[in-house]
């Protein structure tokens, strides 16, 4: 079957819903110009990140709730049908930084390893240097928890299903805890503590 690829438009379209459902109708958070004008320099970032990764086959939702225990062949993988050619490092992030549940990063550090190791192992010519890896994955990952936290405030607001909305602060912290190591996503990291995190623990203790 011919995929799609995970292009420009369809990343940003992905990003935009962070913005669209969860910081104008969940939580009518005003964003100002100079701020928007920084977001977009990250959203160029990360953009750039995806598209300049190798790519492959990208099941695009390859998470805990998607694997499935089976008689044999496991796991059993589910929800694959918007599947696309995209990043190298996007599964690997879904599964990793998983929005349902958190790992520490110790545990992710090891996987990581063991990923590159086996990859370097079955297909040779992806000989991928540790550090540039490790850059790929986080910011793979920030694009990544832009889009679910969106779609986490869309389920509930389009479809009642409100359950979500008490994932997007373990999702969104993972973010967060790039602050340290990426400077430039400062202006991101502030939004979602300073903003975004409070406003939705408000709402979360009003329902």
């Amino acid at each position: 079957k011919n995929l799609n690829f995970y292009d420009e438009p369809l990343l940003r379209r992905e990003m935009s819903l962070f913005n669209e459902w969860l910081l104008i109708k969940h939580l009518q958070v005003n964003v100002n110009d100079g701020l928007n004008m920084a977001l977009e320099i990250i959203t160029k970032q990360l953009v750039n990140n995806a598209l300049n990764q190798p790519q492959v086959f990208v099941h695009r939702d390859y998470h805990s709730r998607n694997l499935m225990l089976t008689r044999d062949k496991n796991p059993g993988v589910i929800d694959y049908q918007d599947a696309v050619h995209g990043p190298l490092s996007y599964d690997l992030v879904s599964l990793l930084k998983d929005c349902y549940i958190k790992w520490s990063k110790d545990e992710i550090n090891n996987w990581i390893d063991f990923y590159l190791k086996q990859l370097a192992e079955s297909n040779p010519g992806y000989d991928i240097n540790r550090e540039q890896f490790q850059r790929w994955f986080d910011l793979m990952g920030v694009q990544r928890h832009l889009k679910a936290s969106g779609i986490f405030a869309r389920l509930s607001h389009r479809d009642s299903k409100h359950g979500f909305l008490k994932d997007i602060p373990r999702t969104l912290s993972y973010i967060v805890e790039l602050k340290p190591d990426y400077p430039e996503l400062n202006p991101l990291c502030d939004l979602i503590e300073e903003s975004v995190l409070p406003t939705l623990e408000q709402k979360l203790c009003e329902q």
